[in-house]
């Protein structure tokens, strides 16, 4: 796993490299207890369905057929616009919109995902609270 985060991170050009591993560790430090995952992007073929994630944490999905499976509670990529933030499970899919979207920095905010171009065009601080908040949701 660690060796994939890795690899992942040094694939990338320099300047969203070092972007990537400061949130990195960010996120390591927020959720020092968290399961840290690596999904690469590609399905049970072999096909891309998409970018590279380090994910932090884990929740359970519920699917309509009810069975479930495990996932990351936050997950980190890079992408050709910048990098993105995804707060998965969130049962309100307006709450990160609403409370957060205004007070993260220079950012686009949807239902469950944070895009920025680099990370100095996002408060940090906030950023924590988001992760807090998402971690007291389960």
């Amino acid at each position: 796993m660690h060796t994939q985060i890795l690899n992942y991170l040094q694939s990338l050009e320099p300047l969203k490299r070092k972007d990537l591993e400061t949130l990195h560790q960010h996120f390591l430090n927020w959720m020092p207890k968290c399961k840290v995952w690596f999904e690469d992007g590609l399905n049970s073929e072999g096909k891309v369905v998409s970018n590279p994630n380090i994910g932090y944490g884990a929740y359970e999905i519920k699917y309509a057929n009810g069975s479930t499976r495990e996932f990351f509670q936050i997950g980190l990529s890079a992408n050709t616009g910048g990098i993105s933030v995804y707060v998965m499970g969130l049962k309100d899919k307006a709450y990160l919109r609403d409370n957060f979207a205004t007070k993260l920095g220079k950012v686009k905010v949807s239902g469950y995902c944070i895009k920025f171009k680099q990370v100095k065009d996002l408060d940090l601080k906030v950023l924590k609270k988001v992760v807090e908040y998402r971690q007291s949701t389960e």
